[in-house]
């Protein structure tokens, strides 16, 4: 005989906590447990690259919830557990240390690994992600034992967060970046350079159009990142963020269809029967992308098809068509970003960055589609109905940052201000 579970959910992130969290709240009285590589019980993970890595805030307070709630709540957690195949005939899944456990349904929120460099030198010590507190812990154990000369390779959220942290921490950072500015997969050049500009402000050497050829060592950690043009970048540490490779080889196998990620419904049902797949591996037609198959690696999208699931699985056919959001702190700085700008054909300044308080509006065909807020938060949350409306509103009302984006709104429903 082997353990059965009435839902099995693999990993302990966000979204593989949230089911559970959900499947309880909608009133789930069946087994529930949570299978995760992680050794440590489901925590946050967007304060790794910020309050945990700069010390701010110790692990216990970056717990989703206290240990004793899981217990409490009857759900299992496994953790240090890696599910290697599954059987969806069969309706198992087996793990690496030979244990077999099935399901009456299982939920893949097993997110993604995170890229690594290939480059010669690539193994050796020193070389660090910021994916889970493992990574975190390395790395202010490193700092703990003296290093200072960091390099950060990749200009996206986590390298761009990671330097800021580094900065005030007294390390000397170099920043690597392929493409010809940061942020050049998720944001406009607007945006792009006024984050550049801070960071060079702040003492980070940023550089652009830069292609790393080796990391160099003593043989056993790193020493120094070579360039493509030869130039050695001397340091005591690497920071790799170059994205993440969702965790779906296992689905694959089992006959799931993984183009990149695994494919899901509305419904956040992949191809497997009683098998669904939620957060960074889930590829699903999205609205706010013109009904492309796209991932969303986001808390909010993890959490959102958590709920999806869990409300599908009591009994509540939901299909998921959450507004995408997301968030980064750097510095004194908070961006949030509202829909999806990719495609757009029109930006919008609204604000003045000199005054580090701005907002750019992403217009396709005359309709708003998303927005990137820079301290406004006052813009994020009334254009945020906007983007949910693809609402058409002349340039010239989006541009007057004196008009609150409310008032906007108001005038589309025909409401009084």
């Amino acid at each position: 005989m082997i353990d059965r579970f009435d839902v099995l959910i693999v990993g302990t992130g966000h979204g593989g906590a949230q089911t559970a969290l959900a499947l309880r709240q909608n009133g789930f009285e069946g087994t529930i447990a949570m299978l995760g590589r992680d050794k440590e019980p489901p925590y946050e993970r967007p304060p790794l690259s910020k309050e945990y890595l700069a010390r701010e805030k110790e692990f216990e307070r970056i717990l989703i919830r206290p240990v004793s709630f899981w217990k409490d709540k009857q759900v299992r957690l496994m953790l240090g557990s890696e599910v290697v195949a599954v059987d969806a005939d069969a309706r198992t899944v087996a793990l690496q240390d030979g244990r077999t456990f099935g399901y009456g349904e299982l939920v893949w929120a097993a997110g993604g690994s995170p890229r690594k460099l290939t480059c010669e030198g690539a193994d050796l010590q020193g070389i660090h992600s910021v994916r889970d507190k493992g990574d975190v812990d390395a790395i202010t154990g490193q700092l703990g034992n003296g290093a200072r000369r960091v390099v950060v390779i990749g200009g996206g959220y986590i390298g761009l967060e990671a330097a800021a942290v580094l900065r005030k921490l007294g390390c000397t950072v170099v920043l690597l970046e392929a493409m010809e500015r940061v942020l050049a997969r998720v944001a406009c050049e607007a945006i792009s350079r006024f984050f550049e500009a801070q960071h060079r402000v702040h003492g980070v050497q940023v550089r652009l159009n830069t292609v790393v050829d080796c990391i160099q060592g003593d043989g056993t950690k790193a020493t120094g990142v070579k360039l493509d043009n030869g130039e050695v970048i001397h340091c005591d540490m690497v920071i790799v963020g170059i994205g993440i490779v969702p965790v779906v080889e296992q689905l694959s196998a089992a006959g799931a269809d993984t183009p990149n990620g695994v494919a899901v419904d509305e419904y956040c049902r992949t191809s497997l029967p009683h098998v669904h797949a939620i957060g960074d591996v889930a590829l699903q037609a999205n609205s706010f992308a013109d009904g492309k198959m796209i991932r969303i690696e986001s808390v909010q999208n993890a959490g959102g098809m958590a709920n999806t699931v869990a409300k599908n699985l009591c009994g509540s056919q939901v299909p998921y068509l959450a507004t995408p959001w997301f968030w980064s702190n750097q510095y004194d700085l908070r961006l949030q970003t509202a829909g999806l700008s990719a495609g757009h054909d029109k930006t919008v300044l609204r604000g003045d960055p000199f005054k580090r308080s701005f907002s750019v509006i992403y217009l396709k065909r005359g309709k708003v589609i998303a927005l990137d807020c820079v301290n406004a938060m006052k813009d994020y949350v009334q254009g945020l109905k906007l983007v949910e409306a693809r609402a058409e509103v002349a340039v010239e009302a989006l541009v007057d940052s004196e008009t609150p984006l409310k008032n906007l709104i108001s005038v589309l429903r025909g409401e009084k201000k």
